[in-house]
């Protein structure tokens, strides 16, 4: 008989020390996973919030990532520390270079190999950029750490999948942004890794236009006709499969959603609020075009709730389940 896989090592970095990524930590740990989590966070900060919200917490001290899953109420940790004292709910921009290293070394004992998934918890962007460091968001800055040239955020929700060709950009400065090979490179990654890290042999992609109505012929925007439209055919041309440019207010329906695994917006509010108000709270965001695995919660800081028992660990808890599948679906 085949001895059995060994379990995923997954990695989490809870994210903003005030906010509510050390309580969802706390709460995962709270039951037992298949999959062999390690923290890189600072050890007393877990253990005090675990007090504040009255829940029980064993921290296993590791000095590498851990191939073994932790019991009920454990938790293996990978100790970093912070740079000032932390109160839930109050930012101090001092813990921001904290931040940035567990983000860090988690990054870079995935890529050592030494892990096979990355999870990462919600970041204050704002506290960070106060605090003197240039930071456009998670999948930027992890992409940099990886050398990735063309990172795609998508968010996943059950069955949907949505995936975006800009990502955190005023909101004028988006048509300038999409140009043929920028969005020929993303859909080169989306297809990529649907067929790669999602197994799914031939995807259907459904693709939004950038302007109301697909640009109406061109009488409302011409990126659909110059840009959007070009790239798509020269991509059907090698067999792919793709619908559009397709107006975004009609993409979304059930009767265009049926049979396509996923969607691509052109931009951050364009299709997110559509996937996040059919899964709020149980969506994970997933960083593609990366030579590691990386997933996170779909949410922020949330700094109101952080030490009150309120917050909801549902998305960390499908962010961890997804990478570790993911995880697996690589080793085979």
């Amino acid at each position: 008989m085949n001895a059995p896989a060994p379990p995923p090592r997954l990695l989490l970095t809870p994210g903003e020390p005030a906010g509510i990524g050390p309580d969802l930590a706390v709460m995962l740990a709270q039951t037992a996973s298949t999959a062999a989590l390690t923290a890189l966070c600072d050890p007393d900060l877990l253990a005090r919030r675990a007090r504040q919200l009255g829940l029980p917490l064993r921290l296993r001290i590791e000095s590498a990532p851990c191939a073994v899953p932790g019991q009920a109420g454990e938790l293996a940790v990978l100790p970093v520390p912070l740079c000032a004292p932390v109160s839930a709910g109050r930012l101090d921009p001092r813990n921001a270079p904290y931040v940035l290293d567990c983000i860090r070394r988690a990054t870079a004992l995935a890529l050592a190999a030494q892990a096979d998934a990355l999870v990462t918890g919600p970041v204050h962007k704002a506290a960070i950029n106060d605090a003197g460091f240039a930071f456009s968001g998670h999948t930027e800055f992890i992409a940099a750490l990886c050398g990735a040239a063309t990172p795609v955020m998508m968010l996943v929700a059950g069955g949907l999948r949505v995936a975006l060709a800009t990502t955190h950009l005023p909101l004028r400065a988006v048509a300038d942004a999409i140009t043929r090979d920028g969005l020929g490179a993303v859909l080169e990654v989306l297809h990529a890794d649907l067929r790669g890290r999602f197994g799914i042999a031939d995807p259907l992609i459904l693709v939004c236009g950038l302007n109301p109505h697909a640009g109406e012929g061109g009488h409302l925007g011409g990126e659909e006709i110059a840009v959007i439209g070009p790239v798509l055919e020269r991509l059907r041309a090698r067999g792919w499969r793709l619908r559009g440019p397709l107006p975004a207010d009609t993409l979304f329906t059930p009767h265009q959603l049926a049979g396509a695994d996923a969607a691509l917006a052109m931009y951050h509010d364009q299709g997110l609020p559509v996937l996040k108000y059919a899964g709020f709270g149980q969506a994970v965001n997933v960083t593609l075009g990366l030579p590691i695995v990386r997933t996170s919660v779909d949410h922020g800081t949330a700094l109101e709730l952080a030490g009150t028992g309120q917050a909801q660990a549902g998305s960390l808890q499908q962010a961890v389940a997804l990478a570790a599948g993911l995880a697996q679906r690589q080793r085979r």
